[in-house]
């Protein structure tokens, strides 16, 4: 089977970083992104997709470092069910993103919370980072860098295209 997600948005909050006994980093937060369409009776319509995503290792430590809420930012990943029953006895589920790939689109120093970082900017192809997933056929196979940008990458991810009004941040 094969269960590949990507998504570009702005990131809902800051990640939440915390290390497994193995110690592992674990980093959570959320990401929103919007599409905008002509509805059937002809008016501009927008529809927002939030989603819970976790970063893993090395991924989960420079996400951590240079994003904060409303950093722009393309995930890759897989698609997950997490389910647990409430206090009052109900069963609940949303689903959330494993993410595999990550590459930062602000532009340097418009993340004013950064301090001027290390973001290069999508025009540059930005600066992407995996979780070194073997299952991931395309990725850079350096273990725990910056992958080269993504112009210089043989994968098969298309250059993307979005205007800023199209982000609900």
């Amino acid at each position: 089977m094969f269960n590949k997600v990507i998504v570009v948005g702005n990131l809902t909050r800051d990640l939440e970083l915390r290390y497994a006994p193995s110690g592992t980093a674990i980093g959570n937060t959320g990401i929103a992104s919007t599409r905008k369409f002509k509805g059937g009776d002809g008016q501009m319509k927008e529809e927002v997709l939030f989603v819970d995503i976790t970063f893993f290792g090395r991924t989960a430590e420079v996400a951590n470092q240079y994003l904060r809420k409303g950093s722009k930012v393309l995930v890759e990943g897989r698609l997950k069910l997490d389910s647990w029953t409430d206090q009052n006895g109900g069963k609940r589920s949303k689903h959330s993103i494993t993410v595999e790939n990550m590459t930062m689109l602000d532009s340097k120093g418009s993340n004013p919370s950064d301090g001027g970082g290390y973001n290069q900017g999508a025009q540059s192809g930005g600066n992407s980072y995996n979780n070194n997933a073997p299952s991931n056929q395309y990725q850079n196979q350096q273990q725990n860098a910056p992958a080269a940008p993504a112009a210089q990458q043989n994968n098969s991810i298309p250059e993307i295209d979005i205007n800023d009004d199209e982000i609900p941040f």
